[in-house]
């Protein structure tokens, strides 16, 4: 996605350890005219697939599970990071690794939000090694679920997450694909 990619090239901030900075319009303030048509990306990619519900973890993904469920008509689900005492004990759950925050933690979702008669498209802001996404393909995979894709609005594909999921047969659909970042340079593939 081309206003993405300018989007990065223009605001993004290169930080030590390959990490890209988008705070200033994806993830901590967010561009509603930018994320509506990452929403609509998503939905043009999907359209013909019979989606039914989006999925995402929380927190970045929300905005852009929600613009992106917008554009079809249909609920968001996002897994839980902390289990809330109101949550009750009938979810499902899967272990993650975040690469941002470099610690493992359990993802939860309530087993009446997701079922066996879901097609879902799983949705987030990044994608390094891919752990988030194998714990969300794994929650619906216990839930009888049916995945549709991913939809990834920047993935390092220097990390290799990508490639090893879509190596397992899960179509993914990434907006803006990071090949390397160089000298303080970000090379898209």
């Amino acid at each position: 996605m081309e206003l993405l990619k300018q989007r990065i090239l223009k605001d993004g901030e290169i930080q030590d350890g390959g990490i890209l900075k988008v705070g200033s319009f994806l993830n901590h303030q967010i561009d509603i005219g930018l994320m509506d048509e990452i929403g609509r990306a998503f939905y043009e990619l999907y359209k013909n697939d019979g989606v039914n519900k989006i999925m995402t973890i929380e927190a970045s993904g929300i905005a852009i599970a929600s613009m992106t469920a917008r554009h079809f008509g249909v609920p968001v689900v996002f897994a839980k990071k902390a289990k809330s005492l109101n949550l009750g004990s009938q979810v499902y759950t899967s272990r993650v690794h975040s690469f941002t925050y470099d610690r493992d933690y359990d993802v939860t979702v309530d087993k009446r939000y997701l079922t066996k008669k879901d097609r879902v498209l799983i949705v987030d802001d990044f994608m390094a090694r891919g752990k988030a996404m194998a714990g969300l393909l794994e929650i619906c995979r216990k839930a009888g679920a049916e995945v549709c894709g991913v939809g990834i609005c920047i993935e390092k594909g220097f990390q290799g997450g990508g490639d090893a999921l879509r190596a397992k047969g899960v179509r993914i659909e990434s907006l803006a694909v990071l090949d390397r970042i160089e000298n303080g340079q970000i090379v898209f593939r």
